[in-house]
Formats: structure tokens, sequence, C-alpha cells
């Protein structure tokens, strides 16, 4: 047997992030951890491989005070460019693997492999702080065009990371991702939370408060749909998630401001930050999910209402029909008229429903953890050699 690859992976997400880059980074550690505990899928898979895990050893700052926030940047920054950087070099590693978009500038005898999710940061600057945008201009950017490859979600992202970042095609890896592993069990439908609309129709939409979610078109959208009589105002529209907190791309304040505008308190459910056994609640007991999204790196809320067996409206954007295939009703995200339509057409047609389900469960077939880590695996190899 020839020598091991030695891979440095950085699970520092795990503790550090709240969005999809945790999704990943926990599903390809689970993933990853499941062939080492089993002595068949060990050999089969992770035979040429010996895997490293890091984490930052700096503490996690919830404050959102600036010096708290100073701290943490400062303390992320130190961590992937001083004592990651080491560590890979005093245990021999062949190969540094980050699931988000920084990776040591200066790589010790080993090579990095790294995500990029989406080209936000090119696309819509505006929504990011200025030092943010600088850090990852001038510090970010030239370290991953020192890396072996950069993984991407899709072929969206895949092209338009292209087209910003000049990276060559080459270099570029597309990797679908797959459904997170909601608990086997959901939450009691009792439950204090769920109980304000788990026993009415609604219509789900889970995600961040970002202003690229477009959420205020389709509190428009329902408020226009929920106008037309009684069939469509017994719906509730239940929004799923929290704010970001960031100044330049929080949308929550515009959000709660509609709904006081429209009077629609009574009809919308913000819930807040869901648990994974609430998550899969609202989501099996939900009449359809609406994803108005502007862009998209992937959208794995996608995945997940695929999974609960319900319909799935996107929009016509971005990469949402190339994970969607034919198994979701798309709109014009800018258009909250059609988005009511589309809607409407879901809620008037039960065939149309029960097709939506059924190719949406046909669809999933095609997504899986355990393909996107062999994947990963089939990189890690190229990267050595």
């Amino acid at each position: 047997m020839g020598k091991k690859i030695i891979v440095g992976i950085d699970i520092t997400d795990l503790k550090l992030s709240a969005t999809g880059q945790k999704t990943v980074l926990a599903e390809i550690y689970l993933q990853l951890k499941k062939y080492q505990e089993d002595p068949v899928l060990c050999d089969r898979h992770l035979s040429n491989f010996k895997l490293l895990y890091f984490s930052s050893p700096f503490p996690i700052i919830k404050s959102r005070s600036k010096i708290a926030l100073l701290s943490q940047h400062f303390f992320y920054h130190a961590w992937k460019q001083i004592i990651l950087p080491l560590k890979a070099f005093f245990t021999g590693c062949n190969i540094v693997f980050c699931n988000d978009y920084y990776v040591p500038y200066f790589h010790l005898r080993f090579k990095s492999v790294q995500f990029f999710y989406d080209a936000f940061f090119f696309e819509n600057p505006e929504h990011y702080n200025k030092y943010w945008f600088i850090l990852h201009k001038n510090v970010a950017m030239p370290a991953a065009r020192k890396s072996s490859f950069i993984l991407t979600i899709t072929n969206y992202s895949l092209q338009k990371i292209h087209f910003h970042t000049g990276i060559p095609l080459e270099k570029l890896v597309c990797i679908y991702l797959a459904p997170k592993s909601l608990e086997q069990v959901g939450a009691n439908i009792n439950d204090p939370l769920l109980s304000s609309f788990i026993h009415t129709k609604y219509i789900l939409h889970v995600g961040v408060m970002e202003k690229r979610k477009n959420v205020i078109t389709l509190i428009s959208a329902f408020n226009s749909l929920i106008q037309k009589g009684e069939k469509y105002n017994c719906f509730k529209l239940v929004l799923g998630g929290i704010g970001t907190g960031r100044l330049e791309s929080d949308d929550t304040n515009n959000i709660l401001a509609l709904i006081k505008k429209l009077g629609l308190e009574d009809k919308i459910i913000l819930t807040g930050f869901l648990t994974d056994a609430q998550l899969k609640t609202a989501y099996e007991n939900a009449f359809m999910y609406v994803f108005p999204s502007l862009n998209e790196g992937f959208g794995i809320p996608v995945l997940e209402a695929f999974k609960a067996n319900i319909p799935v409206l996107v929009s016509n954007n971005s990469c949402l029909p190339e994970v969607g295939g034919e198994a979701v009703l798309t709109f014009n995200p800018l258009d909250s008229i059609e988005m009511a339509e589309k809607i409407q057409m879901v809620i008037d047609n039960p065939d149309l429903r029960n097709d939506l389900i059924i190719k949406g469960r046909e669809r999933l077939n095609f997504f899986s953890w355990e393909k996107a880590t062999l994947e990963l695996l089939s990189v890690f190899k190229k990267t050595a050699q």
C-alpha cells in the first residue's frame, strides 16, 4: 500500500456558522465519520487517506457589539492564516480542506481545496460590510487562486464564479448538495411555537431574512392571494428563519413594516429560529413550499420540501430551475401577481399538486450526501496527484 494522503479538514464552522455552510460541513463530516467507523466502508473509500480534523481554539463571541465583532474577525483570520497552516505543517498534511471562502494564503508544504458557494460578493457588494468586502477581495481571493481546486454547488454558481473571478474552469468543480438530515422524529404538533399554525393550511418559506430572499414580494403575493375569497383567505403564510443582523443585507425591519402596513399580523407567522425537529414538522404539514429568492447558490430548502412530500414553487432565476428540474413550478420573482397566480394554481388543481409531489420524490434521488462526499474524496485524489 502506498503512502496515505493526509488531509487536514477545518471543522470550525460546526461551532461558528449557523447557515448553509454549517449544513454542508456537518453532512460531509457525518459521512466521513461513518466511513471511518465502519471497517468495510473505510477500506472501500478511505484506504488512501488519513483524515485529520482541525478546529479553531478561539471562543465564539455571540455579542453584536463592535468590539465583539472585531474580536471575532481577528480570531477568525488568526486561525485561518496562522494557526491552521502551522497545524497542517506540523502534522504533515498534504492537503488542507476548508468548507468556506477562506484558506491559508501560505502553503507550508501542503495544497488547498475549498468551497465557494456562490458569487454574491461580486454580484451584490452593497449587501456586505465594506471592510469584510475588502478582506474578501484582498485576502480570500489571492488565497483561493492558489488553491488546487475550488468546489461549488451548481453549474450556475460555477459559471458565475468563473465570470467574476477569472478562475479557470478546470480548477472549478461542481458538487451537488442534498437535503439536510433532519431529526428522524419531528416536534410534537402541540409544541407552543408550532401550534400557532400547524393545525391550519399554510404556505411555507424557510430562510434567513436577507434582501436577496425577496420575502417582501412573497408577502405582497400572499396578500393578493387572500383577497380572492374564502378558499384562499383560510391560508396562512409561515416564514421560518431569522435575520442576519447585518445592516447591509438584513431585511427584517422591512418585512415587519410591510406586514403591519397590510394588516397581516394574524395571517403571517414569523417563527424565528426553528430546531431541526420543528423544521421537519413544519415542512411535513405545509400545503406547499414557495422559494421567491432573487439569487441562490443552491437552495437546500427545495430538496427538504421534496423530502417532506409537498409541492415546490421557485423563482425562475439563478440555480433554482437547475436544482428543481421538472419537479418545480416557476414564477418571475419580481412579479407578485404572477407569484400569486402560481400559488393559486396549486391550490385549485389537486392533480398539479400531486404531480409536483411525485416529481419531487423522483428528483430527490439525484442528490445524496454520500455522492457528494465521494466526489470530494475524488477531488482530494486529483489534488494529491
